[in-house]
């Protein structure tokens, strides 16, 4: 596998929002284990069910006895639409709309944790924390801000937690994650001679030379990168614990190579810095009395470190930004409930609240980040004594929002195509919610 081969693997994250702009803030993935998701990972950072427990908090291994496997699947059927105006110099000049740009997609995951004595247990986690697959097409008007994207992460963790004392546990482990992705954005292949006519001339003449529908841009690679996570677990009583944990940034230096119209056809190598974000959660638990526990959680991560996406290609010049983000730190608020129904099976529920990382004025159409809501039903059965199956079921809604596209944005994507003093844009809104299902078998040996 080439470990260098894109120059806008980030961009191909970014447009990650069409998909998880319903499932977690940015491009980032909540989707680690079916037992999570059905209490919509309600206190997941003090919660110690199986040996997924590790991906958010290495200090619960220390709760796991003996040899834990854990491994399941998370299906996301995502339901994404972007509808608006394309406006030259302020005139409306066509409406457009991409219905389901969001690819449907299965996660999976898988774990083990192995007990070495009454104070250590090492831990093994295979997940991802980033991804997404999603497309307009070259027929949706507004392709020339971005139509297609794709990035796919995979993280190999591995942990050991810690136990002080009866109170007291830490844990802590190293993070390798390999990642790959394209982006593109495409010459509208739609728009009727009319249309095209109103059209700055740079793209009048593509479509009389028969270019309609071809890529200004397009971007693929691969690079992979280290980082590190720790946590801590608080046994305050036998029936109320707390949480905290925190995964650091990782820096990519993702390079590859680019083409398309915009580099006048020719395939130029490139390189383009990547931080994905840091992000901490404190979460808590509390066994109410024998049937009915409650937790809750709050996550940070640090999306303001996300302010633009500039390739650095020498063949144009140097430095090519292709979007100004400007993100800001995204918070989650979850609560969630479980409830033992007898010895065997047990329901769970949960409510989470996720914030936009952008804000409406910096918001776009390859990234329509908004406010989202989960709902969140699970069970889980003990099919014997050593194998657990879990299933949990999601339903989010991404709230309504306004997008807005300009030639200032788009000079980055369709550099060297773009007259000035000819004004682009796309005002639109972008709406829709996602279905998500899961499961997962656990097993003590």
């Amino acid at each position: 596998m080439n470990k260098n081969k894109i120059t806008l693997s980030l961009t191909a994250a970014l447009a990650l929002g069409m998909s998880t702009n319903a499932l977690a803030a940015g491009f980032q993935l909540a989707e680690y284990s079916a037992t999570g998701l059905g209490r919509a990972f309600a206190g997941e950072a003090a919660m110690a069910d199986n040996a997924s427990a590790q991906f958010r908090n290495p200090a619960m291994l220390t709760y796991l006895e003996g040899t834990q496997v854990s491994a399941g699947a998370i299906y996301v059927d995502p339901n994404i639409d972007v509808k608006g105006d394309v406006q030259v110099n302020g005139h409306t000049i066509d409406q457009t709309e991409a219905r389901n740009i969001a690819h449907s997609a299965v996660i999976p995951n898988f774990y083990i944790s192995r007990q070495l004595n009454d104070k250590a247990t090492l831990g093994l986690a295979f997940g991802t924390n980033f991804g997404m697959r999603t497309d307009l097409g070259s027929q949706f008007s507004g392709s020339i801000f971005g139509n297609q994207a794709e990035v796919h992460t995979v993280e190999i963790n591995p942990n050991l937690g810690y136990k002080i004392n009866d109170q007291f546990s830490v844990g802590a482990g190293v993070r390798y994650i390999m990642a790959k992705g394209h982006f593109g954005a495409a010459l509208p292949s739609t728009l009727p001679k009319a249309i095209a006519g109103q059209l700055p001339p740079a793209y009048q003449y593509m479509y009389n030379k028969g270019l309609a529908g071809k890529n200004l841009k397009y971007m693929e690679g691969e690079d992979n990168a280290w980082g590190w996570q720790a946590g801590a677990a608080w046994q305050i009583n036998p029936t109320n614990r707390i949480g905290v944990s925190y995964h650091s940034a990782v820096d990519l230096n993702l390079s590859g190579h680019a083409s398309g119209l915009a580099y006048k056809d020719q395939t130029l190598s490139g390189s383009l810095p990547l931080e994905l974000p840091a992000s901490a959660e404190i979460a808590s638990f509390h066994q109410l009395n024998d049937k009915w526990a409650v937790h809750a959680s709050v996550n940070w991560t640090d999306w303001s470190s996300f302010e633009k996406l500039e390739a650095n290609i020498p063949a144009m010049g140097g430095n090519d930004l292709i979007k100004q983000e400007n993100w800001k730190d995204n918070y989650r608020f979850a609560i969630g409930t479980t409830y033992q129904v007898n010895e065997k099976l047990a329901l769970r529920s949960g409510i989470a609240y996720d914030t936009a990382a952008v804000d409406e004025a910096h918001r776009t159409q390859t990234i329509p980040e908004t406010d989202r809501t989960w709902l969140s039903l699970g069970a889980g059965y003990q099919w014997s004594k050593n194998l657990t199956l879990d299933a949990g079921l999601t339903y989010v809604y991404a709230k309504k929002a306004h997008l807005n596209e300009t030639d200032g944005k788009i000079n980055a994507i369709a550099s060297g195509v773009l007259e000035q003093p000819t004004q682009l844009s796309f005002a639109g809104t972008t709406s829709g919610d996602v279905w998500l299902a899961g499961v997962q078998a656990s097993y003590r040996f």
